[in-house]
């Protein structure tokens, strides 16, 4: 997939040479003088990040970047900036700038942050984002929070939340992914009392290991090569507000140690530096992993987990709250509509039934995946079932009863038949349920509402190997 830049810069020749360097690494570039014509451009497509120089004239680049925010949150902005101007950076940093670079730039520098920013677009697309800017609002309609869903699951997380965001604790949101992790994560800052201070997001899943201690911590001016100016980590730049760690299982275990301590002390020295800097900020940390698997296996540090753990909300997967799908489906309908420059409507009664039906291991994200490909393709105001993807149709019918054959004068009794029926059902369910979770053992046992120990020993008795 070859990704596509918006370049906005008010020099000619600095637009010249990082257009032909972006080129050079395959990527697609439009390159602009200012902010005003890079909004212009925002309207024509999706691009995958966006680099702006911060002074411009007519629109800066901290206009356009708030601007990116409010209209394109899933688009990562990298901010090109002066020496003179790291002040400005940090603050658009803070803002929600993915990430700043200082003229004069290695054309490295440039590579590895926008190979970052993309990285962590990919991991996150698809994500229900709420339509309003600045706090989170309650829809009657829909559900609150601006998280949509009315589904008994989704209101026992609303009210957890409730509960939770005023408070300073710790709070650990699990949930396969692409169920809306880190929309819970806003909601919970936007309803406490540091909502007007910053939200940083950090992606532990999109930052090299050997690059996660300066990206938390900062580093100082000569730290290592090509440090040439001290910069703020994504501790400092929460400082009076929220930090979220995504995917917080993947970071590795030398980090945790180093991040257990900067969560029970609340201070931490930048790297190469020797000032400990204290900080007050509220940690919300996401996994799609078991920790407690991770843990016995060695790979997660229990005393972190603990840490991390104080308040634990799960979000359920899409297939076990089927009833917020109509409502899902409406929502990506008015974005897809306005992006796509359709007139669809509505679905129609049976193509719900077919989501309602479908096991949805792609969640959230894959429902609008599904929808956006649907609808660019369909021409008409209703999409039907059979506009749907083929796949997905034949994997949403419901399971049917395997037919009885019962031997005509036999000895066969009722107690035989239904154990045999009940055994045909029990594998069949068993092999849907592994083909749907890609053979991974553990979450089929969580689509079962089964242990794991228990589909283990179903497997063994109806001789399907764990591979499957």
């Amino acid at each position: 997939m070859q990704h596509h830049i918006l370049l906005a810069d008010d020099e000619p020749n600095i637009r010249r040479v990082l257009a032909a360097m972006l080129k050079r690494e395959g990527y697609k570039v439009r390159a602009v003088s200012d902010g005003a014509e890079a909004m212009a451009e925002l309207k024509l497509k999706p691009w995958s990040a966006v680099i702006t120089d911060l002074k411009m004239p007519r629109v800066d680049g901290m206009q356009l970047l708030q601007h990116v925010i409010e209209h394109y949150p899933d688009t990562p902005v990298v901010i090109i900036t002066a020496h003179g101007s790291i002040g400005g950076a940090v603050d658009a940093l803070k803002v929600g700038a993915f990430d700043y670079i200082t003229k004069p730039f290695e054309q490295e520098d440039i590579q590895n942050s926008l190979r970052k920013a993309i990285r962590m677009r990919e991991l996150n697309e698809g994500a229900v984002h709420s339509s309003q800017s600045g706090p989170l609002g309650d829809d009657p309609a829909t559900g609150r929070f601006g998280i949509i869903g009315r589904s008994t699951q989704m209101q026992e997380v609303f009210t957890i939340i409730d509960r939770v965001a005023g408070q300073p604790s710790t709070v650990l949101i699990t949930g396969e992914s692409g169920t809306g992790k880190e929309l819970v994560a806003k909601a919970l800052h936007h309803s406490s009392d540091r909502s007007g201070k910053p939200f940083i997001r950090i992606n532990c899943a999109a930052i090299p290991t050997n690059l996660m201690e300066s990206e938390l911590f900062g580093y100082e001016k000569g730290a290592f090569t090509g440090a040439d100016h001290a910069k703020p980590g994504r501790f400092e730049l929460a400082d009076g507000g929220t930090l979220f760690l995504d995917e917080i299982g993947e970071i590795s275990m030398e980090m945790q140690v180093k991040l257990l301590r900067a969560l029970q002390e609340s201070e931490f020295e930048r790297v190469g530096g020797l000032k400990t800097i204290r900080v007050n900020v509220r940690l919300v940390a996401a996994t799609n992993r078991d920790l407690q698997e991770a843990i016995k296996q060695g790979e997660f540090r229990e005393d972190l987990y603990y840490r991390l753990n104080v308040v634990p909300i799960h979000l359920p997967p899409l297939c076990d709250r089927a009833d917020d799908i109509p409502l899902l489906v409406e929502h990506f309908i008015q974005k897809y509509n306005d992006r796509l420059q359709k007139e669809v409507e509505s679905l129609s009664d049976e193509a719900v039934e077919v989501l309602k039906g479908y096991a949805w291991p792609g969640n959230i994200r894959e429902l609008e995946n599904v929808l956006e490909r649907t609808m660019l393709f369909s021409d008409g105001e209703v999409i039907e079932a059979d506009d749907l993807p083929t796949d997905l149709v034949e994997r949403s019918s419901e399971l049917p009863i395997p037919s009885l054959h019962i031997p005509a004068g036999g000895d066969t009794g009722l107690k035989e038949v239904v154990k045999e029926t009940t055994s045909r059902i029990e594998r069949e369910y068993i092999i849907r349920a592994l083909e749907e979770t890609g053979g991974n053992v553990t979450q089929a046992a969580k689509r079962l509402k089964i242990s794991r120990k228990s589909l283990q020993n179903k497997m063994k008795e109806f001789n399907l190997r764990e591979d499957s």
